[in-house]
Formats: C-alpha cells, sequence, structure tokens
C-alpha cells in the first residue's frame, strides 16, 4: 500500500458549496474538495492525483521505522528479522496499518476477517489484538491502542 511515513489522502464530496465549509475541510486535514453533483471522469482523475502524490499506486509495503509489512510477500519484519504472523494475523495488522489512527469496531473486524456468518465472538478480535501486540512489542514504531467500548486503532508513535 504505501510507506506510513505519509498520510492516507482523504477527498471529500459534498454537497455543501460554500467557502466556510471547504475551509473546515481543509482544517481537518483533508487533501481534496468536491462539490456534488459530481463528474465520474473528474472523480477518477482527482483520485489518480491523490494516489500518484502518495504514492499509494506502486507500494504494497507498509513501512514503520524498522517494521516492514509487505503485501507482496506476504510477510512482516522487524529491523529485518522476519517475524512469524498468520494469515489472519498479517491481515488485521495490514489492515489497522493501512488506516493509521482511525478506529474499526470489533464488529467491522470480524466481518472482514472472520465473515459475517462466523460463529466466534466478538472477543475473538480481542484474543488476535493480544497475539499481535506480542509479537510486535520490540516495535518501537506503531502501537495498536484500544478504543474503549469500540474497537482498536493503529497510532503511529
Amino acid at each position: 500500500m504505501r510507506a506510513l511515513n505519509q498520510e492516507i489522502p482523504i477527498l471529500l464530496m459534498t454537497a455543501r458549496d460554500d467557502l466556510s465549509s471547504k475551509q473546515r475541510g481543509f482544517c481537518i486535514g483533508i487533501d481534496d474538495y468536491m462539490v456534488k453533483p459530481i463528474e465520474l471522469d473528474e472523480l477518477a482523475m482527482r483520485i489518480g492525483a491523490l494516489l500518484r502524490r502518495a504514492k499509494i499506486a506502486r507500494s504494497r509495503k507498509i513501512v514503520v521505522g524498522d517494521f516492514v509489512l509487505d503485501a507482496d510477500e506476504h510477510a512482516a519484519y522487524l529491523r529485518g528479522e522476519p517475524i512469524a504472523l498468520t494469515v489472519r494475523e498479517f491481515n488485521l495488522l495490514y489492515k489497522l496499518l493501512s488506516y493509521p489512527r482511525k478506529a474499526f469496531t470489533r464488529s467491522q473486524l470480524m466481518d472482514e476477517f472472520w465473515g459475517i456468518e462466523s460463529a466466534s465472538s466478538l472477543r475473538t478480535v480481542d484474543v488476535y489484538i493480544t497475539k499481535l501486540r506480542d509479537k510486535c512489542a520490540a516495535c518501537t514504531g506503531f502501537e495498536i491502542v484500544t478504543v474503549h467500548g469500540l474497537g482498536y486503532k493503529a497510532v503511529i508513535t
């Protein structure tokens, strides 16, 4: 996906076309602003430009300090040494690190990685997060934070 020394680009689409709404959007960190109705060709061009600037289109690695998650290899490395992760652990960590500071509910994570029809409880997510924290304890570039009453997020330190 991308190196985490860069942020994920955010494109806001809204019906609000007044300057104060645009100012608020840019003040909270959006990268581009489109007023509805939108042209699909223009949307595609803007997304392409945002991805080029963020270099997301070319990289499928997440790099946080000396920690690397490589989607092509489906492998994790800390200071060049491999970290053994199961497929589900890798996918869960990749998701969290792909959206730093974004909180995901246990239900969202469960639905994506275990499936809606899973017989597992939501606490299964907690077990996997505990395993990931243990396996990544030596990594100083990020931490997986509990959002009480909601779920989890990755925070780049």
